[in-house]
């Protein structure tokens, strides 16, 4: 079971990134996240080379964490919610390599990396995963009562534009 304490909920992880080399004029290689598996490895370690083609690189990289917070609970609630369930990972590259720099389980906070311009590839939630996001949400997240509807009556004229 994933670790967790009062302030914060975590989880240790490792990305797998994937190179495809093309055949294109414009770009000699395709970079992705593949996938998210659980780091063993104490205190990270180094990036492991899993798979080297002339075609296809897969690295696994240790030493992240998916951890949860109260303020994105809504996200995470969205997230196990949804028929496909992810882990977002915003990767940068760094020399000529595709690095994982962030992970993140909220559907809000993977919205705003991708408005904002960031690479990210939202890969599937690991299901040992899915009842620990639960549980959180099930703490912290509180879903907005819906509203009554306000219809326009002949009482707003003046608020209605209907100044006559």
């Amino acid at each position: 079971m994933p670790e967790s304490t009062a302030k914060t909920w975590e989880w240790p992880a490792a990305v797998i990134m994937e190179r495809v080399a093309l055949v294109n004029r414009w770009v000699d290689e395709r970079w992705e996240a593949r996938g998210i598996v659980r780091d063993t490895a104490p205190g990270g370690g180094s990036a492991q080379v899993l798979v080297q083609t002339d075609k296809l690189t897969q690295t696994l990289y240790p030493g992240y964490a998916i951890r949860l917070y109260r303020d994105e609970a809504e996200g995470y609630h969205y997230n196990i919610t949804s028929p496909e369930p992810k882990v977002f990972v915003l990767w940068r590259m760094e020399d000529a390599v595709a690095l994982p720099k962030f992970l993140s389980v909220s559907y809000h906070e993977g919205s705003r990396w991708l408005d904002s311009g960031e690479n990210v590839d939202g890969v599937a939630l690991p299901a040992e995963l899915v009842p620990w996001m639960a549980e959180f949400v099930a703490l912290h997240y509180q879903p907005e009562e819906k509203k009554p509807r306000k219809y326009a009556s002949n009482k707003d004229k003046g608020r209605m534009g209907n100044y006559g």
